[in-house]
């Protein structure tokens, strides 16, 4: 099974999307990358969506960029 590094809550019509990575500073690696697509999907055809909000998890960073550490 795969890690869940994302989630989102939908309240009201707004959705809040946060990308929990942590150890890697919430790096985007491929798994981070095809759930934001999933969840994106998602929301794009709820039409109660009217706004959505990117955050990170934890205190030190929102996102550290791409995970070198799967650059072949």
């Amino acid at each position: 099974m795969e890690k869940e590094y994302v989630d989102y809550q939908n309240e009201n019509g707004l959705a809040v999307v946060t990308i929990d990575n942590q150890p890697a500073l919430n790096a985007l690696n491929g798994s981070v990358l095809t759930q934001l697509d999933k969840i994106f999907d998602g929301l794009a055809k709820n039409a109660e969506v009217k706004g959505v909000i990117i955050t990170g998890a934890g205190e030190k960073s929102f996102v550290a960029g791409a995970d070198i550490s799967e650059f072949t």
